[in-house]
């Protein structure tokens, strides 16, 4: 009777961890995401500052950002229009470039990316759009 309650306590704890473990990633993950959100807008504020007093940051190493790294270990990426040619700036499913003066994103868990947005390794990017009107994950832009 002892090994058959034991094997019943092992097969409930079984379940309960199948039915947890994947929402215990699911939150982990969210949190990853509002916390690349917050930094993004804080970098956002830091960029616009440093453009207010003149001209924008050639990298994010000019504002002390170099070393920032996302959730996921990858630094963050920034692009100044200014010297990037037009065919790399990031753009949404119409091609059109989704920012006017310079792009902010990370590259989200796969740490890959590509300037379309609909380009599968760039769906799972967090970015800055319409200019911050928009921050977020790729695939809702």
């Amino acid at each position: 009777m002892t090994l058959i309650e034991l094997m019943l306590v092992i097969a409930i704890i079984a379940t309960l961890s199948a039915i947890a473990v994947p929402t215990f990633n699911t939150y982990v993950e969210r949190a990853r995401t509002t916390r690349v959100i917050a930094e993004i807008r804080a970098l956002q504020q830091e960029l616009t500052a440093y453009e207010i007093e003149g001209n924008l940051p050639a990298s994010l190493a000019d504002i002390g950002k170099a070393n920032l790294r996302d959730p996921w270990g990858n630094p963050y990426q920034y692009q100044n229009f200014a010297l990037v040619p037009k065919g790399h700036w990031r753009k949404d499913r119409f091609l059109v470039p989704i920012n006017t003066s310079f792009d902010l994103w990370s590259m989200g868990p796969d740490g890959q990316s590509k300037p379309p947005l609909t380009a599968k390794p760039s769906r799972d990017d967090i970015i800055r759009a319409n200019d911050g009107g928009y921050i977020g994950p790729a695939s809702r832009y």
